[in-house]
């Protein structure tokens, strides 16, 4: 089965046919950088990261293009209330927006242009725009002329008329038409500019785009992503200019994805209704049930389809933090489980991958639906850690975590040591539990620490195997008791032995 991708555009799922055979061209649209990103750029970044990481893991040679919009009016209005250089507002959100990704695992794009870098790629095509009738100077500004782009409103899949009844535009009778809107804007006393041949100005928003997309890509590529806010007017605009520049179709794939909404509204600044990805990773509750990681919120988030809105709940990140521990668990186990005489064959271990594999890749071929990919996964854990009782081979463990660890790749997850995965909070947090001295924020489930180590239940069932050789059985029975109560369930052997599990 091919990759299939919903196109906007088309209002359909369709199978990805690239431009050029094994290679896939994508331009996403990035953040503007006047503030920290809240969880709604993690949603957009992850999707197309996702996207970018599936790509290559099914053998396609990638070029991924995401730019900043380092000039804006929120970032002059930021500088402004600041009272520093605008540049210093662009410097700092960039490093912020690169350590918060860095906290997610998004790979890096294979090119982040910026705006202020394409002044000239702006230019040439405001100043071919003009030359060929479709954008008209006034006073230092220069408009593009919505209604002499025929197929204005294929993206959105509304008519002009439509457009112009339903638009909160603000009227100004210089336009020719109200839908019109800034290629290039005169610079107001005190704001940066450029020089160009309408006077000293700056570039609006959306030709900005359609430069640096044409700069890195071509004037037609494969994918265009972004979230689905920019459908109308950012990405309807970019067709109208682009096109009406290059002469050339632009982008073949059109794919959006949901908000993250609070209370069913969109997490958004203007509404002050968001969380950003450094507050909900620095608020992470000590507890170890709760210790959240940016792994963690990966999870989350790809725990709904990238096309659906996400309803943000701060419960579900304890459950998310949950199912990854009992995903590196699975690899702890394999990797510390001892010699054991396999009692499942390989062959069952096999069939058991084969189905894992068919699944997961018949579920992100499919628009990339994550949520049935993670099920995939946690239904593999399951089998797994049924042959495990019954007794793995070497080979069948090796082979259960390469697979773990192959296909978590395109979803960014199970990447790290499983032994570095925080089972239990940091340790100086988890002391603080310990010793009751954790703040009246943390909150403590039993007054227990959640998740314990290997080390930690190996040394309980030793304690409990000396109880029971001293006939100590109410010390016995009460070792097994906690142990269940932290859901570790014990099986004795006819052997003698103790096998635990999660």
């Amino acid at each position: 089965m091919s990759i299939v991708l919903y196109n906007t555009r088309t209002k359909k799922k369709e199978p990805f046919e690239p431009l050029r055979p094994g290679e896939v061209s994508m331009y996403v649209c990035g953040v503007t950088v006047y503030d920290d990103c809240h969880l709604g750029h993690a949603r957009s970044a992850l999707t197309f990261d996702v996207i970018r990481r599936y790509f290559e893991f099914s053998g396609y040679r990638v070029q991924y293009v995401r730019n900043f919009t380092d000039i804006d009016d929120k970032i002059l209005n930021r500088a402004q209330k600041e009272g520093v250089p605008w540049q210093e507002i662009s410097k700092r959100y960039i490093q912020a927006f690169y350590r918060d990704m860095g906290a997610l695992g998004i790979t890096k794009p294979h090119a982040e242009p910026r705006a202020t870098e394409h002044i000239a790629d702006i230019l040439r095509m405001v100043q071919g725009l003009v030359n060929k009738g479709l954008a008209y100077a006034i006073d230092g500004d220069v408009y593009f002329s919505v209604g002499k782009f025929p197929t204005y409103g294929q993206l959105s899949g509304k008519n002009l008329e439509e457009l112009q009844a339903g638009a909160r535009i603000e009227i100004d009778p210089r336009k020719q038409d109200p839908m019109d809107f800034a290629l290039w804007k005169a610079s107001k006393p005190g704001e940066p500019g450029w020089e160009s041949p309408w006077g000293t100005g700056r570039p609006g928003w959306h030709i900005e785009c359609s430069a640096m997309s044409v700069a890195k890509l071509g004037p037609t590529f494969d994918i265009h992503g972004g979230g689905k806010d920019l459908i109308f007017p950012h990405h309807e605009n970019e067709i109208a200019q682009s096109c009406g520049y290059t002469g050339k179709d632009f982008a073949r794939v059109w794919v959006h994805n949901g908000f993250v909404t609070v209370d069913k509204e969109k997490m958004s600044k203007s509404l002050g209704n968001f969380f950003t990805i450094r507050e909900i990773l620095d608020k992470s509750p000590v507890s170890a049930s709760a210790f959240i990681t940016g792994e963690c919120l990966r999870y989350y988030l790809l725990s709904t389809h990238y096309r659906s809105d996400l309803n943000w709940s701060e419960q579900s990140l304890p459950e998310a933090k949950a199912a990854l521990d009992n995903l590196y668990g699975l690899i702890q186990r394999l990797e510390e489980s001892g010699s054991q005489e396999p009692m499942a064959s390989d062959e069952e271990l096999e069939r058991a991958l084969k189905h894992f594999a068919h699944k997961f890749m018949e579920s992100m071929d499919d628009d990339c639906n994550t949520p049935k990919a993670l099920a995939a996964f946690q239904e593999f854990r399951g089998e797994v850690n049924k042959l495990l009782v019954k007794g793995l081979s070497g080979y069948a463990k090796k082979t259960a975590i390469g697979n773990l660890k192959k296909f978590g790749e395109p979803l960014g997850l199970l990447q790290i040591p499983s032994k570095e995965w925080p089972f239990i909070a940091p340790s100086k947090e988890k002391n603080m539990l310990l010793e009751g001295k954790a703040g009246e924020h943390t909150p403590l489930i039993g007054a227990r620490i959640v998740s314990k180590s290997s080390e930690w239940i190996e040394q309980q069932i030793q304690l409990r195997k000396e109880a029971r050789e001293k006939k100590d059985f109410i010390t016995a029975d009460n070792i097994r008791k906690e142990l269940a109560e932290n859901d570790i369930i014990l099986e004795d052997r006819p052997d003698g032995t103790t096998r635990w599990k999660r």
